[in-house]
């Protein structure tokens, strides 16, 4: 029995580890040509903010916790992840992947991978470009899942940066909101949507903590009904606290028997 029990361990920690990638026996792999060629979140990728404000990263946060990114890229290719607090890393799961040829020529993922390269490890996505992939002017462009009011990702590539946020999102007020490194500037457009702007990110990781204005106002309002509660409970406990005390003196258990008080009548008798 503990023979079966040991095997059962031992098979149940190999599961775990081949789970987490850590053996690599599930974290390889290909991505498949449906997630490649699958629909940007959002609709289209936006090359041309990309291209014309000369930006390295172009990255638009949508509602249903996704992001959709641009990369400018000088190389022959890039390599995706997620830290995983341990010092290691793990594949992003990256779908709806386009190549943009610096003549504007855009190509599917799946088209991708077969001019180039679109590899997932155990510890990164690996998409090598078409032909050198080292000229100027060429793009690649994902979808990812990202966290409801908090975005984190890696700089693949430093450079300047925008991070644009859902309608009705902002990032300025502390606890709520924070970014990381500070932004050289921050934009609201027509459509009511926070623009974050990097001139020169050269730290490991880009990170916008937002909020909606609403969600201030809910916890206002929740902070006051919990000091109104609390107000209440204290002042109900002072209440029972005096009406413990009279009677009490009601009782004679609190009566003051200082001898002034008293009166002083002298010694007992045969004392004097």
């Amino acid at each position: 029995m503990t023979d079966r029990r040991r095997l059962l361990a031992l098979a149940a920690l190999a599961g775990m580890l081949a789970l987490s990638g850590c053996t690599g026996l599930l974290g390889g792999g290909s991505v498949s040509e449906e997630r490649l060629d699958a629909d940007p979140a959002g609709g289209e990728y936006d090359w041309n903010e990309s291209v014309e404000s000369d930006l390295d990263a172009h990255i638009v946060i949508h509602e249903n916790a996704t992001f959709s990114a641009v990369y400018a890229i000088e190389g022959g290719g890039i390599e995706l992840f997620r830290r995983d607090g341990l010092g290691g890393t793990n594949p992003l799961d990256v779908r709806a992947v386009r190549y943009r040829y610096p003549n504007g020529t855009v190509i599917t993922g799946s088209e991708l991978r077969e001019r180039g390269a679109v590899e997932r490890t155990r510890d990164v996505v690996r998409i090598d470009f078409p032909g050198e992939g080292d000229v100027d002017g060429d793009r690649i462009a994902f979808t990812a899942g990202s966290t409801p009011k908090r975005f984190a990702l890696p700089t693949y590539v430093t450079g300047s940066y925008e991070v644009v946020l859902p309608p009705n999102r902002r990032a300025s007020l502390p606890v709520f909101g924070d970014f990381s490194p500070r932004p050289e500037s921050t934009t609201v457009d027509d459509r009511n949507r926070l623009h974050v702007r990097w001139d020169d990110v050269q730290t490991d990781s880009v990170i916008v903590q937002f909020y909606l204005p609403q969600d201030i106002r809910i916890f206002g309002g929740v902070f006051a009904l919990l000091a109104l509660v609390g107000g209440g409970g204290l002042l109900y406990y002072r209440r029972q606290i005096e009406a413990l005390r009279e009677q009490r003196e009601e009782l004679g258990l609190d009566v003051d028997t200082d001898p002034d008080d008293l009166g002083d009548d002298g010694p007992p008798p045969g004392m004097r």
